[in-house]
């Protein structure tokens, strides 16, 4: 694996915050290479700064020292305007609140993402955004607004619109976290599909459980990482799926 160029390298991440007059290491010297392909848990207690790495990975904030490279393209040298462009190339982003328009459809929703690309018609991205929701399993759900939906099926439509772009990396946060048991191992079970079809895959959470899910697990500890492991054990959350009762509409 490690022949292959990495898509995210982090050499010696540090991140300040001032808060009055303390100053709050929030990242305190973090490095590792995530490489094509990998599925990787990010886990840690609050307070151990993964939200601080999250916007860091996601490109919403920049190291105080150190270096973030995302497919080869050093982010911290970056103005503001080219890291978000960067983001909206690079990076697909599912949120633990789904982060959807409200009074608009699952394909508006899905499509907003190729709107910041003057390269791509309307028409292609009615195109592409119908595609990523068919992926999904929503190909019966591209008219309905987001009230009209599931909490599994809105979180879908924030999955179809992070894959819309074809990004090299996917980052969920708590992409699970308001989710009943069987709609999470739902939305489990799709991102092991993303990852068995080559997609790189971090996935930051609070719950251990779903480490046993993804192929590499990286813990935070007061701004450092205290273990990143490799897991040769992996469930599969679609076995796990087979087993729990229906969800009564």
């Amino acid at each position: 694996m490690q022949s292959q160029k990495a898509i995210i390298e982090l050499k010696d991440v540090k991140r300040d915050f001032k808060v009055g007059s303390e100053t709050v290491h929030a990242l305190r010297g973090v490095s590792f290479a995530i490489y094509p392909g990998e599925f990787v848990t990010i886990m840690g207690k609050s307070g151990s700064g993964k939200s601080t790495l999250l916007n860091t990975l996601g490109c919403l904030d920049t190291p105080t020292s150190g270096e973030y490279l995302l497919d080869g393209f050093s982010v911290r040298e970056m103005g503001k305007n080219d890291r978000a462009v960067l983001r909206n190339r690079k990076i697909g982003f599912v949120f633990q609140s789904y982060n959807l328009l409200a009074k608009t459809t699952a394909l508006e929703n899905v499509e907003l993402p190729l709107m910041y690309n003057p390269s791509i018609s309307a028409k292609q991205r009615k195109d592409k955004a119908t595609k990523a929701l068919e992926n999904v399993g929503l190909a019966d759900r591209i008219n309905h607004k987001s009230n009209q939906m599931s909490g599994g099926q809105q979180q879908r439509v924030a999955i179809a619109r992070a894959l819309v772009n074809d990004p090299v990396i996917i980052l969920a946060d708590e992409a699970t976290g308001n989710l009943d048991t069987r709609t999470s191992y739902e939305i489990l079970v799709l991102f092991q599909e993303l990852h068995a079809k080559g997609k790189t895959i971090i996935f930051v959470t609070h719950n251990p459980e779903l480490m046993s899910f993804s192929s590499r697990n990286i813990v935070l500890k007061d701004g450092h990482v205290i273990s990143d492991t490799y897991n040769d054990k992996r469930i599969s959350a679609k076995e796990i799926l087979a087993t729990l009762p229906k969800n009564d509409d």
